[in-house]
C-alpha cells in the first residue's frame, strides 16, 4: 500500500483528494475522507508535540535532577501518598506509602505521578473536562508556531531539516538502547515482548490495532504519501524507494519496541510485579518509560535533554508530513483560489487547528485525546478509507493498466507480487479486520477507566464524519451528473486523469519506439 500510494502521487503529480477522484470520478470522496482524517490527525496529533516540550522545558527546572527524580519534589504538588521511587534509596517498608498500608503492587513512582497530576492534572473521566492547563496552552502555541515556521513555503522546501529529523533520533536511540540493555529486568522486559500471547488473536482490538497501526505508522491512507509521491520527478525509482522506507520503519518499530520493553522489565523489577502490570498501555507509554531510563543515566538532564528533543524530531517530522499532506490536497483541489494565498491559508489553518485542540489541554484532555486518538484518523475510518481507495485504483481504474503506469516511470515491470496484492491480499485483510471488530466488539477503555455511552456515540461521530464522505459524494455524483444511470455509472468509472507533462512525453516516446 505505501509503494502504490507513493508511485500514484508520483505518476500523477498532484496529492490529496483530488487523486483517486482523476483515477475513478464517482470515488473522490475517498479524498475527501482522506482529508477530514488528515484534519482531525493533525489537531490531536500535536498535542503529543506539546507534552514532549512540556518536559523539555522542565529539563531545566531543578538542574542538576530531574523534577521526576524523586516524589519528595512533589511534596505539597504532584506527589500523593502511593508514590514510591525505588531508584531513590528509600526502602519501601519506611516509604510513605507503606505508612499509609499501601501495598508495594499498588504504589506509583515519581515518574508516573509527574505525568498525571503535574503534566495533565488528569480528572476522573472525560465527564470532567476542567480548565485548560495555561502551561500546556503555552507549549501548545509554541509547538503550532515551530509547525508552522517550517511548512509555510512548502515542505519539499525543508529538505535539509528533515534529514536532521530522520537520522537525529537513531543515535539517541541506540545510546538509550545500550543503557537499556544493561539494566536489572531487561531480559524479562524483552522475554514478554517476543513471547506471543495466542489467546488475544480472538480480541478484536488486537486486530484493529495492530491493522491500522501498520497503516498509521507507514502513512497510508491519510494522503501524505500521495502529497509527498508527487513532489518526486516523474522518473524517480519509487520502487526502490519504498522497499528501503518500509525495511527502515520495521526495524525502526523493533528497535524501539526492544528499548521500551528492556525499560519496562526494569521497572517491574524495581516494584516486584510482572512486566504486563508495571504501566498501562497507551499514548503516556513513551512519557512513563523514557524518562525513567533516563534517570539511571548520569548526568540526567542532559540525557533527557537529548531524549526530548529527539521526541520532538520524530514529532515535528510527522506533523510536518500531515500538515502539508492537508495542505497539498486542498491547495490541489482549490488551485486558482488558494495557491496564490497558500502562506495566509496555512496560517489561518493553522490557527484553526490550534483551537480545536484546547479540549484536550484541559484536566480531561487525556480522554478526549485517547477518543479522537482511537476513531479520527485510525481503527474504522482508516481502513474504510484504505479500501476504497484499493478499490479505486485497483479494481476500477485497473491494477494492470497501473503496471504500466510504473513501468513507465522506473523503466521496468514490478514482479506479480504487488498485484496479488493490491487486488485481492490487501482489500481482503481490510474486510476480515473490519467484519471481526463488529464481531468481537469491545467498548473503548483507557487503563480501568470505561468511557460512559455518550463517549463512544462520540466516538463513532468522529469516524463517520470521514467515512461518510466516501458513499456521500457517490450519492452526490449519481444524483447531480446528468444521463442516464448506466450512462452516469460509466462516467463515474471512466479515468479523467489530467498527466504531468513528463508522463506525456513518456507515453509519446513509447509510441514512437
Amino acid at each position: 500500500m505505501f509503494f502504490l500510494e507513493v508511485s500514484v502521487g508520483q505518476y500523477l503529480g498532484v496529492g490529496g483528494m483530488s487523486v483517486v477522484g482523476q483515477l475513478a470520478p464517482i470515488f473522490k470522496g475517498v479524498g475527501y475522507s482522506a482529508i477530514m482524517m488528515v484534519f482531525l490527525e493533525n489537531v490531536y496529533y500535536i498535542i503529543v508535540i506539546t507534552w514532549t516540550l512540556f518536559y523539555l522545558f522542565n529539563t531545566f527546572m531543578d538542574l542538576p535532577s530531574l523534577p521526576w527524580s524523586d516524589c519528595s519534589k512533589g511534596n505539597g504538588t504532584w506527589a500523593t501518598v502511593s508514590c514510591w521511587a525505588p531508584e531513590s534509596g528509600i526502602p519501601y517498608a519506611e516509604s510513605v506509602a507503606a505508612m499509609h498500608n499501601i501495598s508495594e503492587a499498588d504504589t506509583e513512582t515519581a515518574v508516573e505521578q509527574f505525568w498525571k497530576n503535574e503534566v495533565l492534572h488528569a480528572s476522573g473521566g472525560i465527564e470532567e473536562i476542567g480548565e485548560v492547563q495555561w502551561d500546556l496552552f503555552i507549549c501548545l502555541i509554541v509547538a503550532w508556531a515551530l509547525v508552522y515556521g517550517f511548512i509555510w513555503k512548502g515542505l519539499h522546501n525543508s529538505g535539509k531539516l528533515l534529514w536532521v529529523c530522520a537520522v537525529f533520533p537513531y543515535i539517541i536511540l541506540s545510546i538509550l538502547c545500550v543503557k537499556a540493555l544493561t539494566l536489572e529486568g531487561a531480559s524479562e522486559g524483552l522475554k514478554f515482548l517476543f513471547t506471543p500471547e495466542w489467546e488475544r488473536l480472538y480480541e478484536a482490538e488486537v486486530w484493529i490495532d495492530g491493522g491500522t497501526q501498520i497503516f498509521f505508522s507507514y502513512g497510508v491512507g491519510i494522503g501524505s504519501l500521495l502529497a509527498l509521491g508527487s513532489y518526486n520527478k516523474f522518473h524517480h525509482n519509487c520502487h526502490r524507494d519504498a522497499i528501503f522506507v518500509c525495511c527502515v520503519n520495521s526495524f525502526t518499530s523493533i528497535f524501539s519496541a526492544c528499548v521500551i520493553f528492556s525499560i519496562l522489565g526494569y521497572m517491574a523489577h524495581q516494584k516486584g510485579v510482572e512486566v504486563g502490570e508495571v504501566v498501562q498501555s497507551g499514548p503516556a507509554l513513551a512519557f512513563l518509560v523514557y524518562p525513567e531510563v533516563v534517570l539511571a543515566i548520569a548526568p540526567s538532564p542532559f540525557w533527557a535533554f537529548l531524549f526530548f528533543i529527539m521526541l520532538l524530531n520524530l514529532g515535528l517530522d510527522t506533523q510536518f508530513s500531515s500538515v502539508e499532506s492537508l495542505m497539498t490536497g486542498l491547495v490541489d483541489n482549490w488551485p486558482e483560489q488558494l495557491r496564490p494565498h497558500r502562506k495566509k491559508f496555512t496560517l489561518g489553518m493553522t490557527v484553526f487547528m490550534c483551537l480545536l485542540g484546547l479540549p484536550m489541554i484541559t484536566r480531561g484532555g487525556i480522554y478526549v485525546f485517547q477518543l479522537m486518538d482511537f476513531y479520527a484518523a485510525s481503527g474504522l475510518s482508516l481502513l474504510w478509507c484504505v479500501f476504497f481507495q484499493t478499490i479505486a485504483i485497483c479494481w476500477v481504474f485497473g491494477a494492470k493498466k497501473f503496471y504500466l503506469c510504473i513501468e513507465e516511470m522506473i523503466g521496468y515491470r514490478v514482479s506479480m507480487y504487488w498485484y496479488v496484492c493490491w487486488v485481492f491480499l490487501a482489500p481482503a485483510f481490510m474486510v476480515f479486520i473490519f467484519v471481526f471488530y463488529f464481531v468481537r466488539y469491545s467498548p473503548i477503555t483507557m487503563g480501568a477507566y470505561h468511557y460512559p455511552a455518550w463517549g463512544e456515540v462520540l466516538g463513532f461521530a468522529i469516524s463517520l464524519s470521514s467515512m461518510l464522505w466516501v458513499p456521500g459524494y457517490a450519492i452526490y455524483y449519481l444524483l447531480s451528473t446528468k444521463g442516464s444511470w448506466s450512462e452516469v455509472l460509466r462516467q463515474g468509472v471512466t479515468p479523467v486523469i489530467k498527466p504531468r507533462k513528463e508522463a506525456v512525453m513518456a507515453e509519446e516516446k513509447a509510441r514512437l519506439t
